[in-house]
């Protein structure tokens, strides 16, 4: 019973997951309906080749023609270009050489253990790439599918040519994909997560609480923030791509690839990460030491905890408005600049009390030290930019 419970959870967890992504595509431009598209336009391609090489021509190896049409409605048409040209040089080199060997050994046995090792070796060819495989794949066509002859193995490489043009010209002209919404949002993201930890650590230190335990939760969720950047920096790799050989990147209402804002964008998260998790590093050594002595005194924890929150905001404000798309302009900046000018004026008063705060004791000495200086190069970086 307990199994059978457990099972008709999962079922259900996952048959909620299932509308709801369904919901989503439908309702709203998204990664759910973008999957959508991409899958209908190779069940497209596929059809059309099928349609020219089995049905109209009635090709002798016409299920060749869809099998690679399919497979090269790829995520960009970037890559469908190039895996499509790796992919017929593969299918042709392994067609070619299984043909040749059959033809001298006469015997499909002989001809596997001859072939195969040589064009699995062959698929490790740098040129290539991922579609190496398939110089394997073509040869197994050729030995197992009826007696070899050139004209079969002809028509197999130039089903493979055609299916290759089908689903490379499907997926160039029928809304070829692009990737900038996802790569403002894990910007975005990165951006409101590094926000959440500061604005943690500041109501912590506001309120004079030194937990280890959300001390080191919180250090853990700073080092996550370094992969949510990496996930951002891969998206757009992927806009980038993206645009290549993309007729939506060109012309009236067409889109602008990420430029170098988007780096600068990056460069700033990063330092943030890196601070972040400064920040949270030294705020759970406090937390870890047994002598409450070294715990800094409340007269610099408070303007540093204020400190905290107006770099949250700051970098907040900063993932609206340089991350939100089309239709911002500068004066969409002033709030960010109002922010900034927090951070700097918290920084002074962080300054001013630190002289007065600083006990005859190296151990107080280092901690207001390192936090000073975390809140400096949080500061800096974001009013650099």
């Amino acid at each position: 019973m307990e199994w059978t419970g457990w099972t008709t959870g999962v079922a259900r967890r996952h048959g909620r997951a299932a509308v709801e992504a369904v919901r989503r595509a439908w309702s709203e431009p998204g990664r759910e309906r973008d999957l959508a598209a991409q899958a209908g336009k190779a069940a497209l391609a596929a059809c059309l080749a099928w349609a020219v090489a089995g049905w109209w021509l009635q090709a002798p190896v016409a299920f060749v023609a869809p099998w690679v049409a399919v497979v090269l409605v790829e995520s960009t048409v970037y890559r469908s270009l190039a895996h499509g040209l790796q992919q017929v040089a593969a299918i042709a080199v392994g067609t070619v050489v299984a043909t040749a060997v059959a033809m001298v050994l006469d015997s499909t046995m002989a001809t596997m253990v001859v072939v195969l090792p040589a064009v699995l070796l062959l698929a490790q060819w740098q040129r290539l790439g991922s579609q190496g495989i398939y110089a394997a794949t073509g040869a197994l066509f050729v030995l197992t599918d009826g007696p070899v002859t050139l004209t079969t193995s002809g028509a197999r490489i130039a089903e493979a040519v055609f299916g290759a043009v089908v689903g490379i010209l499907v997926n160039a002209l029928i809304r070829p994909p692009l990737y900038l919404r996802d790569t403002r949002a894990a910007l975005k993201d990165a951006a409101r997560e590094a926000r959440e930890i500061l604005e943690a650590v500041a109501d912590g230190l506001g309120e004079g609480e030194w937990n280890g335990h959300a001390a080191g939760d919180l250090h853990e969720r700073a080092l996550r923030l370094g992969r949510l950047i990496e996930q951002a920096r891969s998206a757009i790799g992927w806009s980038r791509e993206s645009m290549r050989g993309n007729h939506r990147g060109r012309g009236a209402g067409a889109v602008s690839p990420p430029g170098k804002a988007y780096d600068d964008a990056l460069a700033v998260l990063d330092q943030v990460a890196v601070h972040t998790a400064g920040v949270t590093r030294t705020v759970l050594e406090i937390a870890s030491h047994q002598d409450s002595a070294a715990r800094p005194d409340p007269r610099i924890t408070r303007p540093y905890a204020e400190f905290l929150r107006h770099t949250g905001r700051a970098i907040g404000l900063y993932g609206e408005t340089r991350f939100a798309g089309a239709g911002t302009g500068p004066a969409a900046d002033g709030p960010l600049r109002e922010a900034v000018e927090e951070l700097r004026r918290c920084l002074d008063e962080l300054h001013r009390r630190l002289p007065g705060t600083v006990r005859d004791d190296p151990d107080a000495l280092a901690t207001h030290g390192a936090l000073l200086a975390q809140a400096r190069r949080l500061a800096d970086q974001l009013v650099q930019d």
